[in-house]
């Protein structure tokens, strides 16, 4: 069994070598397993085919993502705590704009995770987002709260990315310091919600 683990494990690490170098349109079963220096039976023995390898590409960036968030500094206090998951979000998503984008976009065109694998990986995630903000806010308003946090931090990084991928503009200076735009737009937004 361990041979099968770390066989998959040799996949989906090349998978996102390869989603680095080509962008996430570019993970074919033939791409993927020449850099896993393998065949492309191992892609078919170990996940069934390209959508399940694409699945456990999936399952796994999400897993790194909530492994991040996780390790953000928690202090108690909900305006502290929400920042440092949206550092970490934000940090995951500079250091690797092609796996962000494979989550996040349907940069695959052809491939849908499902409800199920995406309710899992959300959860996961958006889950630890969740439990910072019902530290701070009224039950019957954690859900909602966390999600408009969750798009502005979602927003921001989008933008950003698409700015990094781009000539850069002359005279903008936000994009001479994203990170403290990000954290004031997330305190912004926080507040905003906060006082309601």
């Amino acid at each position: 069994m361990a041979d099968s683990d770390d066989l998959r494990d040799q996949f989906i690490d090349a998978a996102f070598r390869v989603a680095a170098e080509h962008g996430p349109a570019g993970l074919t079963v033939r791409r993927v397993a020449e850099a896993a220096g393998a065949s492309t039976m191992g892609v078919y023995s170990g996940f069934g085919g390209r959508t399940g390898m694409l699945g456990a590409l999936y399952a796994r960036a999400f897993e790194l993502l909530s492994a991040a968030m996780a390790a953000a500094a928690r202090t108690g206090d909900a305006l502290a705590d929400v920042c440092a998951l949206a550092d970490a979000y934000r940090d995951f998503a500079v250091d690797s704009p092609s796996r962000y984008a494979f989550m996040f976009e349907r940069s695959v065109v052809d491939f849908d995770p499902g409800p199920q694998l995406r309710a899992r990986a959300l959860d996961s995630t958006f889950g630890q987002l969740r439990a910072a903000v019902a530290a701070a806010v009224p039950p019957d308003r954690v859900e909602r709260t966390a999600y408009l946090v969750w798009a502005a931090m979602h927003g921001m990084v989008g933008i950003e990315l698409t700015h990094r991928d781009r000539t850069a503009l002359p005279d903008w200076s936000i994009a001479e310091d994203w990170p403290g735009v990000y954290r004031e737009g997330v305190r912004a937004v926080w507040h905003g919600l906060a006082a309601r």
